[in-house]
Formats: C-alpha cells, sequence, structure tokens
C-alpha cells in the first residue's frame, strides 16, 4: 500500500481501523507511517545556496 494512501484514506475521515480492514496492514504500520511523517516535520529547515553564489 502506499503511503499517499494512507494520508488520502485519513483527509477524506476513514479511521485507521477501517483503513487496517481494508488495505490488510497493522495499525503499527499506519503508526510508523504518521510518526515518520511528524518527525520530518519536526526537522529544522536545511539551508540551501544557491548555485554559483555565496551567501
Amino acid at each position: 500500500m502506499p503511503v499517499a494512501t494512507v494520508f488520502e484514506n485519513l483527509e477524506l475521515g476513514t479511521g485507521i481501523d477501517e483503513i487496517v480492514e481494508q488495505y490488510d496492514v497493522t495499525r503499527e504500520q499506519i503508526q510508523a507511517v504518521l510518526e515518520f511523517a511528524a518527525s520530518g516535520l519536526a526537522a529544522p529547515p536545511i539551508q540551501l545556496a544557491a548555485a554559483g553564489r555565496d551567501y
């Protein structure tokens, strides 16, 4: 099951239990997806320099 499908279903109001039943995944797998996404949001921004420019 693509990770995007988890978020699409949650956005549509589908409950975690329904996703587990419909897609044959575990609650732990859904939890891992949500935790991974949350950790990415908490990461500090990466500073990128434009090519050929020094800032």
